[in-house]
């Protein structure tokens, strides 16, 4: 079952963020890198700085989550992350497809470029990445992050983002 996650889900969104976050160690640069990945100061920032978090929860656990924000004309898809024991048993693709189903504006997804894993999971569900000037300016534009990050990230957007009528 997909649900929002409530305060009192707070705590296994934490240990999932940082459980799921240790594929990036050793791939992500080591100035990027924290111990924590994320620190609980800075999930509750993310919260309130309007990322909603829905969890994939079977018996009672969650086992997945993935934040969903509205900024300005798009909607981002922030911090998917699925417990590493229950990887790859298509819990992370419920919830996008979920979460996509819920928004009308187009969809953009930031990532680290060396995680190519992520990178090709959201191709599979029709994400394509845009160029590095358009990666740039999207970064600046929508997300807060150090411009270390910019450096180091790519940005995959959904075929809403791609019309006719917005300039790329």
């Amino acid at each position: 079952m997909i649900r929002a996650c409530e305060t009192g889900d707070l705590h296994a969104v934490f240990e999932i963020i940082n459980d799921a976050a240790e594929a990036y160690r050793g791939i992500i640069p080591a100035d990027r890198w924290h111990e924590p990945y994320m620190s609980m100061d800075e999930l509750l920032h993310e919260i309130d700085s309007g990322v909603s978090f829905w969890g994939y929860v079977e018996d009672d656990e969650v086992l997945g989550v993935m934040g969903i924000q509205s900024v300005q004309d798009v909607t981002l898809i922030r911090h998917a992350y699925v417990r590493t024991a229950h990887r790859n048993k298509g819990i992370g693709g419920q919830l996008l497809k979920f979460l996509l189903a819920t928004t009308e504006t187009p969809v953009l997804i930031g990532t680290w470029a060396a995680a190519t894993w992520a990178i090709a999971f959201y191709q599979k569900y029709g994400f394509r990445q845009v160029t590095v000037d358009e990666k740039n300016r999207l970064l600046r534009t929508y997300w807060t992050i150090p411009e270390r990050q910019v450096d180091t990230s790519v940005v995959l957007a959904d075929a809403r983002w791609y019309t006719p009528d917005r300039a790329h």
